[in-house]
């Protein structure tokens, strides 16, 4: 409460389930956080977010981006606003379900790359699919509004009957897919 609302923002890295994207390019999207990111920084957070392929693609950092990221896709939206929370380097990274439209694959690809680049840093990450928080140090089970589990995915495989059902539909529901 005591903390300036500004420094604690600067201290955040928020990418959140619905990322927006301002009108320029891709470098300008990426240092709106940072604006003295170098290019190298800038590549490299692309390259964690699963995005610089689709970048190089498009022509590079210096690819224009539409209002709203119009003309890139959802799931390259998400990449780009996770590559933005990358090179800002904060201290607490807020991932707000901003891994719901990557494929699994890509999904996988970018977490383990997100490791060692936020070591040092806090990590929340909020999600629906449980592969996403597998392998979390520590996850919160909400039931309609309230804590209702606390544990690693193992713990909470033994002792909590909510993340057995929502590990149990999502486990039917990717098999019948």
């Amino acid at each position: 409460r005591e903390l300036d609302p500004d420094v604690l923002w600067h201290r955040i890295g928020l990418v959140p389930q619905r990322p927006y994207l301002f009108t320029g390019t891709v470098a300008s999207n990426l240092r709106y956080g940072k604006p003295d990111a170098t290019e190298e920084e800038l590549w490299t957070a692309l390259e964690v977010a699963a995005a610089s392929d689709f970048v190089a693609a498009m022509g590079g950092i210096d690819a224009p981006i539409s209002q709203g990221g119009t003309n890139v896709s959802g799931g390259q939206r998400q990449r780009l606003s996770i590559a933005r929370a990358l090179v800002r380097r904060p201290d607490v990274y807020v991932f707000d379900d901003s891994f719901s439209s990557l494929d699994l694959a890509t999904d996988a690809r970018v977490r383990t790359a997100l490791g060692p680049y936020t070591t040092g840093s806090a990590v929340l990450v909020v999600a629906q699919r449980v592969s996403t928080i597998m392998s979390a140090n520590q996850i919160l089970v909400l039931e309609d509004g309230r804590a209702v589990g606390l544990g690693t995915h193992q713990q909470l495989l033994e002792s909590c009957p909510t993340y057995i059902e929502i590990v149990e539909s999502q486990s039917t529901a990717q098999g019948a897919a």
